[in-house]
């Protein structure tokens, strides 16, 4: 399944919160409560990820949910 382009960008973007925060990509999903394997499909853009997970990932990185995603202007059709 290719990756969406708008959940990619999205996906890129978590990968740089969570990097600027120290955590890899295993110990982040652990910390957040999701498997590595579907967190890892969010950050490539391959899922589709949950309102309720998102709020999940603002409070593990101490960030503001809207902090998740990337610009607008980004996010094009």
């Amino acid at each position: 399944m290719a990756a969406d382009p708008q959940l990619a960008l999205l996906g890129k973007q978590l990968r740089k919160l969570r990097k600027a925060r120290g955590f890899s990509q295993e110990a982040f999903a652990w910390e957040v409560g999701l498997a590595r394997s579907y967190y890892g499909g969010v950050e490539r853009g391959d899922r589709n990820i949950a309102a309720l997970n998102l709020i999940r990932i603002a409070k593990t990185l101490e960030v503001e949910v809207g902090e998740l995603f990337p610009p607008l202007k980004d996010l094009t059709d």
